[in-house]
């Protein structure tokens, strides 16, 4: 696949919109604000937007006459393909395994041009389609509108202009609701706006995100006892004591702003000692299947459906008690697990900060750490390391020690190990592996690739935790004996479990 990088290339790079993307684009009244951006982006790097033949015929289908007639004047606007390529022996098998309906077999086709390398990539909201394409062995090649979003904001820098991003609590009443964001809201839920003044006269707080003036984001967070009634959802929900997202929204921007705020959900859930967590979800829009996608991601998983005055909400939820999963520590994040090894990684402080936003020590700034980039977001990130130690494995417990000398030095943050990625062929894997998760830049991946040809660099993949409240010195680690010695801090080591346990005591967590 060539390189998303490669603007200045004379052909132009092709990317097939789906049938999902196309109708909710050319729609009358654009809820999903994601869709403008992604297509804003598509003319700023003058991509060919392509159409599948199946496509224009699921729009010619319409029941009404004037919608067809609109969409086949807006059909000019793309490039449907003239040919399509035969379908693929490999596409063929994948298709007996998992296409059901005729909309699957269509999706086939269109998924079937990418295999095939008659178009650059594919943009996707169907979950089966992203099945296939791992099946198929091509994930790279098709992605969700976040996931694009979030590749060309990484490789064009020069062309994102966003003002600060920072995440705050603030009431209702001062967040404006007539605000175009909450228009999708508006149409899904008859009584939003009384709703919403309700929230507002009761002095309740929501997390927003703002790029500008412009809100980007919003999550409301309800704690509700063992003795809330669900009568509504079915099957009834049991007695425990439970943290609702109440509200959630992130218009995708490429900068893991979903991944920002699901850690403030599970923060906020550890802090409530709450047995579960759970939403409720209305499957309208395609920004709806971005979310779920997330939370399923994290162990939320179907429980069933929810009636209200504006329809049938899906329900999810979240077990949290505290269990890991030693092979995905990402279904019971931000648990650890009792078994697993733990090690002591350095940091640099140049890099401490910019990769754990929530790590910040009292010396520094907050407004230089506003989440304006990828890896500042996620909660996957990335460490590139040249350490003789590489045996780390899934649920292994990493303790992070922000460099700088006996006094200076502290432990501030516990990572969880998602893998490990050894035996890296080449700069450019190693740029892919790291794309979006890591502080380091390309030039500076390009340095640690080049400084040892004989020990290429490993990549970690982790999820961040915890933050320490209160901050352990080398000294008192070294005083407590919770490190053996100075040499602990050097590279990447692995230390005791009590030495963990006794760090975690002191530290607050």
């Amino acid at each position: 696949m060539r390189d998303l990088r490669s603007l200045t290339s004379t052909n132009k790079m092709r990317v097939l919109l789906d049938t999902n993307i196309i109708i909710h684009r050319e729609a009358g009244r654009i809820i999903n604000q994601d869709i403008g951006i992604l297509f804003n982006w598509l003319d700023k790097l003058h991509y060919t937007k392509c159409v599948h033949p199946v496509t224009a015929d699921e729009l010619n289908r319409h029941v009404s006459p004037d919608t067809v007639r609109t969409m086949q004047i807006k059909l000019t606007n793309y490039q449907v393909l003239q040919t399509v390529a035969p379908l693929n022996d490999k596409v063929k098998q994948v298709s007996l395994t998992i296409d059901i309906i005729p909309n699957d077999f269509n999706d086939t086709k269109i998924l079937n041009e990418v295999f095939c390398d008659r178009v650059d990539i594919l943009i996707s909201e169907d979950k089966k389609i992203h099945t296939k394409a791992a099946m198929l062995g091509i994930s790279d090649k098709v992605f969700r509108i976040d996931s694009f979003l979030e590749k060309v904001t990484a490789e064009n820098p020069d062309f994102v202009n966003y003002k600060v991003l920072a995440v705050k609590r603030d009431y209702f009443g001062n967040i404006n609701l007539e605000d175009e964001f909450f228009d999708s809201f508006r149409s899904d839920y008859i009584d939003f706006d009384k709703w919403y003044n309700g929230k507002a006269g009761n002095n309740d707080k929501a997390y927003v995100c703002y790029e500008g003036i412009v809100l980007k984001a919003f999550l409301f967070l309800k704690l509700e006892e063992e003795n809330e009634n669900y009568s509504d959802i079915k099957p009834p929900l049991s007695r425990k004591r439970r943290l609702k997202i109440g509200t959630f929204k992130v218009v995708s921007n490429g900068l893991r702003i979903g991944e920002r705020f699901l850690k403030i959900v599970f923060d906020n859930a550890r802090q409530y000692k709450v047995d579960e967590i759970y939403v409720t979800i209305f499957d309208r829009r395609p920004e709806l299947l971005n979310l779920t996608f997330l939370l399923e991601k994290f162990g939320f998983s179907y429980h069933g459906e929810k009636t209200t005055s504006s329809g049938i909400e899906k329900v999810y939820v979240r077990d949290f008690s505290k269990n890991s999963n030693d092979q995905n520590p990402k279904l019971t994040f931000p648990w650890l697990s009792k078994t697993s090894d733990v090690y002591i990684i350095p940091i640099r402080p140049m890099y401490h900060t910019e990769l754990f936003p929530d790590s910040i020590l009292r010396t520094e700034s907050a407004d230089d750490f506003v989440e304006n980039t990828p890896h500042r977001n996620a909660i996957s990130k990335v460490y590139v390391s040249h350490s003789l130690t590489r045996n780390l494995k899934s649920s292994d417990i990493i303790v992070f020690y922000r460099s700088g000398g006996i006094y200076k030095g502290v432990a501030t943050t516990i990572g969880i190990v998602e893998n490990v990625v050894n035996n890296i062929k080449s700069l450019d894997e190693l740029i892919q592996i790291c794309h979006k998760r890591t502080v380091l830049t390309e030039a500076e991946l390009k340095e640690y690739w080049e400084r040892f040809p004989m020990n290429r660099p490993f990549v970690i993949n982790f999820l961040y935790a915890f933050s320490f409240v209160k901050r352990k010195t080398l000294k008192q680690m070294l005083d407590t004996g919770i490190l053996p010695n100075m040499d602990a801090v050097k590279t990447i080591t692995k230390i005791n479990r009590d030495s963990l346990v006794q760090l975690i005591t002191l530290a607050r967590i």
